[in-house]
Order: structure tokens, then C-alpha cells, then sequence
């Protein structure tokens, strides 16, 4: 008997404070076009003093999860780059947080942005041979990158949570999986710098780079056309850099297929738009993005994900949602969280980013 895996349920943190990215750009001197436009931000998510990735991460998952997950979870696997202690992991707090059954195990995966993803698919690995069994998967970060930088319009804060089950409720995941490695320095964080490092148009170049070869390579292994999918939900550390990898392919398809696609990006980034980069939660929350703002998906559409973490690790995987996905959106929760957040203004928000360099 075929054991089907994948995501029964995903839900969303954001914290309550914003700033509005036009009022970012007349501070820094820039005009707004710049960040609005040429990024595709409008909004910047910004997390209080008392709020870090662990309590992020277990408002996340708590809004999902029911008793019966408490009991079957067998694993809590975080990913982030914003962990706070080099050898405890985030996973460890929020399981005592979320008061999940004791006989499980908890760790941390890092990878730059494909933590998660990492960590989903070893979910389904460890399910698909224990089908009664659960695991959390967690994505939760701070991207910060010093006030007046050239990163710091991409910055964002947010944590997305996961139930892998069998016989999911909202999407079955395919086994086929395209993977590439390459040890290049695009994005990186040594112990002694507060900031990360990184080489933006690299990092860009190598983004679509990546992109380009998972995909050739998911073809070969697959078959697979872009025809086959209703959508690609891209890792996006900023709303417009998905279209950079995706632009090519979709100058080669019909008119019909362009808009078709074209339509799907624009929903899946909705919600990036207006709250930013959170690294390894970017390309979930472009899924939840998709799910909660696309009213023509239906059961049986296949969509296309592309993760990619700086350094670099990038994978095309695939699923197909499942009858009555529709009943596992927390749709009106999750907007209710991102309209009723409190705007800053930029000093308060300089006030919050100097007080958590200086603690």
C-alpha cells in the first residue's frame, strides 16, 4: 500500500509592528519606486524587544495545532539562521513551549534559507516508514542587516509552521525531489560579525543559477513541463526576485501559460509583499500566500516550490492539493494578523533595531 505525505496543516506569525517601506525610502533618501517597485516591498514587518525566533516560532504552531498533534508528534525540527545559542536548539524551548509528549525528539537545521525545507523533507521521510506518527516542522527568523545598508529594505520577521502527516489534508508531497549543491559565498554570518555578509548581485546571479539547474535536472528526472503545474512558489527574500529566475522560462511558453503563471507569482506574493524576508519561512509563506489570495486553485492542481539557501543549496520538489484543502486555511486568522499590526514610524523603528545591537 502506497503511503501518501505531506502538509496537513501550515499556519503563520507575524509580529505587530510594521513600518511602511515609502517611509523607509524618504529617510534613507531614496526614492520609494525603489523599494516599492524595483524589490516589490511595501511593508516591513519589525519584531519588538521581547520577542524573539522561539516565541515566534511557538505562535506559529500553536495556532495549528489540536491535542491529538501533541500526542502523535514524534519530532520538532526548526529551521533558522537567527538562532541565539550555538548549541541549544530553538526546537528544544518550543517543545516544552508547545508541552508536546516527552518521547520525541527535537533539533535545529541550518542551511541558510533552506532549513525548512530540509527539515520538511526529512519529516516525510521519517513518516512515510512511521504513518501514524506527526512531526513539526518550524521556519523562524529575523532578517536584519543594519540600519542604512543596502539589505536593509530586504529585513522581515515572521515564522511559519507545519504538521507532516499521512495522508495529509492539504498537500500530498511527490518523492521526486531535484537537489544541487555549490560551496559559493553569496550570503554568510561569521561567529564575530553582528550582521550578515553578503554580495547582493552574486547572490542574485546564483539564485538564478540554481534555480536554472534544479529544474533542468527535476526534467530529466521527472519528465515534468511547466504545463504540469497550476503554480511555482518561489523562495523570495524579496517579492521580485522570484520573476528574475522564472522570466526566461516564461518567455518560451504561450501567451495563456504566461498569464496563467504570471497571475499565480502576484498571489504568491502577497503576503511577502507586506511583511518581508524570514528566510527559511519565505517560501511557505508564498505558499500560504497562494492559497489564501488564488481563488481558482482546486483539488488535483500541482505546485511547483523552489527553495534556495545562500552558500548554496537549492531544490525543486512538487505536490498536489488534496480534496477539501480549502478547510485547512486559517484564512481569516491570518489576515486579521497582518491588518491589525501597529505602523511605526522610522525613528521608532531605528529605536527598537539600536536597543536589540545594544542588549
Amino acid at each position: 500500500m502506497t503511503v501518501t505525505v505531506g502538509i496537513d496543516k501550515i499556519g503563520l506569525y507575524v509580529p505587530q509592528y510594521y513600518i511602511e517601506m515609502t517611509e523607509l525610502a524618504h529617510a534613507r533618501g531614496v526614492e520609494p519606486s525603489k523599494y516599492t517597485i524595483g524589490i516589490g516591498q511595501d511593508k516591513m514587518a519589525v519584531p519588538p524587544l521581547d520577542q524573539d525566533v522561539v516565541a515566534m516560532a511557538a505562535n506559529a504552531a500553536a495556532s495549528i495545532l489540536d491535542e491529538h498533534d501533541l500526542l502523535a508528534i514524534d519530532q520538532v525540527i526548526v529551521g533558522t539562521e537567527s538562532a541565539f545559542d550555538y548549541s541549544k536548539s530553538v526546537a528544544s524551548y518550543l517543545h516544552e513551549l508547545l508541552d508536546l509528549q516527552p518521547y520525541c525528539k527535537a533539533y535545529e537545521i541550518k542551511q541558510a534559507c533552506y532549513g525548512a525545507t530540509a527539515g520538511l523533507q526529512s519529516a516525510c521521510d521519517y513518516v512515510r516508514l512511521r504513518p501514524d506518527r506527526k512531526i513539526l516542522v518550524v521556519a523562524t527568523d529575523i532578517a536584519r542587516y543594519g540600519l542604512g545598508t543596502p539589505g536593509e529594505p530586504t529585513q522581515g520577521a515572521g515564522a511559519v509552521a507545519m504538521v507532516v502527516s499521512e495522508s495529509p489534508r492539504l498537500l500530498v508531497l511527490d518523492n521526486e525531489t531535484s537537489l544541487f549543491t555549490d560551496d559559493v559565498m553569496d550570503f554568510w554570518r561569521p561567529n564575530y560579525e553582528a550582521y550578515p555578509l553578503v554580495d547582493g548581485q552574486f547572490s542574485n546571479e546564483q539564485y538564478i543559477r540554481f534555480f536554472s539547474e534544479v529544474w533542468k535536472n527535476y526534467q530529466e528526472k521527472t519528465h515534468c513541463e511547466f504545463s504540469d503545474f497550476e503554480a511555482i512558489c518561489f523562495h523570495l527574500p524579496y517579492t521580485k526576485m522570484g520573476m528574475k529566475a522564472f522570466k526566461p522560462f516564461l518567455e518560451e511558453m504561450s501567451e495563456e501559460e504566461r498569464e496563467r503563471f504570471t497571475a499565480r507569482y502576484q498571489e504568491a506574493s502577497i503576503y511577502n509583499r507586506h511583511v518581508g524576508n524570514i528566510y527559511t519561512g519565505s517560501l511557505f509563506l508564498s505558499f500560504i500566500s497562494l492559497l489564501e489570495n488564488s481563488s481558482v486553485l482546486v483539488a488535483g492542481d500541482r505546485i511547483g516550490f523552489f527553495s534556495y539557501g545562500s552558500g548554496a543549496v537549492g531544490e525543486f520538489f512538487a505536490g498536489e492539493l488534496v480534496e477539501g484543502f480549502e478547510n485547512q486555511l486559517y484564512i481569516a486568522e491570518h489576515k486579521a494578523l497582518l491588518e491589525n499590526r501597529k505602523m511605526l514610524t522610522v525613528e521608532e523603528y531605528e529605536e527598537i533595531f539600536m536597543e536589540v545591537v545594544d542588549s
